[in-house]
């Protein structure tokens, strides 16, 4: 059990270093006006998401394990809903109401189609 719980911890802190990585290499490339390093996090994830539970639910290609650390280890830490509430809110704060209405319906929107997405190339890769 405690090994489990350390691969778990692992994928975390890798799935964590990740998000801030990438994110801030993102935000920086694209300027500060809007939140696109969370975006960018938050679509990919969904898109990972989607491909790596296929690639375990259906098509039995990751283990349940690995399946399970993968999606609550590093997945969990990767994607940033909170980081994604919190640009939302700072620009309804900044008097940017559209602004944080195109980020809550494009990143959900989006979002639902990156996962299929995922879950599609999940399923063709293999079929």
């Amino acid at each position: 059990m405690l090994q489990k719980l350390i691969v778990l911890a692992v994928a975390g802190s890798l799935g964590t270093l990740a998000r801030a990585g990438l994110g801030s290499l993102v935000q920086r490339a694209l300027g500060p006006r809007f939140p696109w390093g969370t975006a960018t996090v938050n679509l990919l994830g969904c898109f990972l998401f989607g491909l790596i539970w296929v690639l375990g639910s259906e098509r039995g290609r990751i283990g349940p394990e690995l399946r399970f650390t993968l999606l609550v280890g590093f997945m969990g830490a990767f994607t940033t809903f909170s980081s994604f509430v919190a640009d939302s809110a700072d620009l309804v704060a900044q008097g940017r109401p559209w602004a944080a209405a195109l980020n809550v319906v494009g990143q959900n929107t989006l979002g639902l189609l990156c996962f299929f997405a995922g879950a599609r190339l999940g399923g063709a890769a293999l079929g």
